[in-house]
């Protein structure tokens, strides 16, 4: 097969990931609005206009943001086929990011590239099917040890598990450029010690932190391409 068959085929690949994914992703919204509007019928008990929109700008302002800006920077990492996957079964950033970029790694391709998409789709479908199995069998088998796990001395061991991930997985990254990691790493801890209400914005601090990252990478980019 040559080179542009391959990329045909790839392409041909990708329409029918858009035509599942797209039903998909509609059969799932309205699943999930589904309850709630069957509720409403059957009891007949609708929110106010006044009071639906005030819970929306509510909400809206939190998450349309960082649904934006984790679908700019997501999407290109994961491909067509592993995005529609990643945002149909969620935990992108504490489950799915992790186990693409992991996979990446080890099977040594470059982002961007088909042989990525495949890859990242394959392991965020393991790390779906895995996450269900996990949780199955954590309902059934540590349920017995509920009052143990509530304890308020696990509280803090629960609560840094998603910073303590991406600080391990973060690290090589770091090693690998240290030069485009360490002024955004650096302006971004000091601001979450500075006001420590921005740790629970991590989602909104992608955003200034991969421009920093961006335009330093530029700057060393253009710094290297005048030398050479």
């Amino acid at each position: 097969m040559t080179e542009q068959e391959k990329i045909q085929y790839f392409n041909k690949i990708n329409r029918q990931f858009h035509l599942i994914g797209k039903a998909m992703t509609i059969i799932a919204i309205a699943a999930m609005i589904s309850f709630s509007v069957f509720a409403a019928i059957l009891y007949n008990v609708w929110p106010s206009l006044k009071g639906f929109l005030a819970g929306f700008a509510n909400v809206a302002v939190i998450y349309y943001p960082v649904a934006i800006a984790e679908f700019l920077i997501f999407a290109p990492m994961l491909g067509t086929g592993g995005s529609y996957l990643a945002f149909l079964t969620g935990n992108l950033t504490n489950l799915k990011i992790p186990c693409a970029m992991n996979a990446r790694d080890i099977a040594k391709v470059e982002a961007g590239t088909p042989e990525n998409e495949i890859i990242s789709t394959l392991s965020i479908s393991a790390s779906a099917i895995t996450t269900m199995l996990i949780i199955f069998a954590g309902v059934l088998l540590l349920s017995p040890l509920r009052h143990i796990l509530a304890e308020p001395v696990l509280a803090p061991a629960f609560d840094n598990v998603v910073a303590a991930l991406f600080g391990a997985l973060g690290l090589k990254y770091f090693i690998k450029q240290p030069k485009i990691a360490i002024v955004p790493l650096v302006l971004l801890t000091l601001l979450c010690i500075l006001v420590p209400s921005m740790i629970s914005q991590t989602s909104i601090l992608i955003i200034p932190a991969g421009l920093i990252a961006l335009g330093i990478g530029y700057v060393l980019f253009k710094k290297e391409k005048i030398k050479g």
